[in-house]
């Protein structure tokens, strides 16, 4: 999966005092673009954003330390430009594009959480942990994480293979999946998702993996559960399509990169 990029291993200590170096690795987002080298699709290094004013240590990957530019703008050197970073997927290598993805969550939750929530004054970043701490009353605001979860509704041989709308930007086969809701357990927004998606009743749900998908800023759980009954009702608002297949024709994604891909090929193979 995405994450999996042994030997190395991304470090998500914070710490305030480490400073960048010249193979430092900076993301600067607008509006789930990136800058990227334009003919290399290489990350840009400290010389790109060396003129930067206000940039935080996001994560270590080896000894590779990478930062974000959190400047409304920057200066655009020549051969970079902001590519939207969902089309980035085939572009990267996989470790580029995991630090692509968790540097989005942490940029999206700075983003979000320049204004005290509780009080409305200015936050700032706080130096003794990853939190942001209001001016005003001193609220500690941490990293949000979404949790969502990823079902492999199977019936015998066959597993429910789905597609987005297209208005969702995937293009992809897919798995029934949907976020947690306040006061669920993991196991009822299975039952719920897959009920509301396709309008099937599951039984003997299991647990199988689970995934950072910093994108969505989610953390997505993987289950596995047998249909009740197999007859669809398809929730047109989600989905394009819900199709039983046959372990034979399971294609999956065109890399290994989700969890739901990994899912597909696990119930394919096993």
């Amino acid at each position: 999966m995405l994450q999996d990029i042994m030997p190395k291993k991304l470090d998500n200590h914070y710490s305030a005092d480490i400073t960048p170096e010249k193979n430092s690795v900076f993301f600067h987002f607008i509006d789930g673009e990136v800058l990227i080298n334009e003919e290399s699709f290489s990350l840009p290094t400290y010389d790109v954003f060396s003129s930067a004013e206000h940039t935080v240590y996001l994560f270590s990957i080896g000894k590779i330390h990478y930062f974000l530019a959190r400047d409304k703008e920057v200066k655009i050197p020549n051969g970079y430009s902001y590519r939207n970073i969902k089309t980035l997927r085939q572009s990267l290598t996989q470790e580029d594009f995991f630090a692509l993805f968790t540097a989005y969550h942490l940029c999206e939750w700075y983003r979000s959480n320049c204004f005290c929530g509780r009080c409305g004054q200015h936050t700032e970043i706080y130096r003794a942990e990853r939190a942001l701490r209001c001016t005003g009353c001193g609220k500690l605001i941490y990293p949000r994480l979404n949790p969502a979860v990823i079902v492999g509704v199977t019936d015998g041989d066959r597993l429910l293979i789905t597609r987005y709308v297209k208005n969702r930007g995937v293009a992809y086969n897919a798995l029934v999946a949907g976020f947690t809701e306040i006061g669920e357990t993991f196991e009822e927004t299975v039952s719920r998702e897959v009920m509301e998606e396709v309008g099937i009743r599951v039984k003997n749900i299991r647990y199988y993996k689970s995934q950072p998908w910093g994108f969505s800023g989610g953390i997505l759980a993987g289950f596995f559960c047998e249909a009740d009954g197999n007859s669809i009702t398809l929730d047109e608002s989600e989905l394009s399509s819900a199709v039983w297949t046959e372990k034979a024709d399971i294609s999956g994604q065109p890399d290994d990169y989700s969890l739901t891909n990994e899912m597909m090929m696990y119930f394919k193979n096993s």
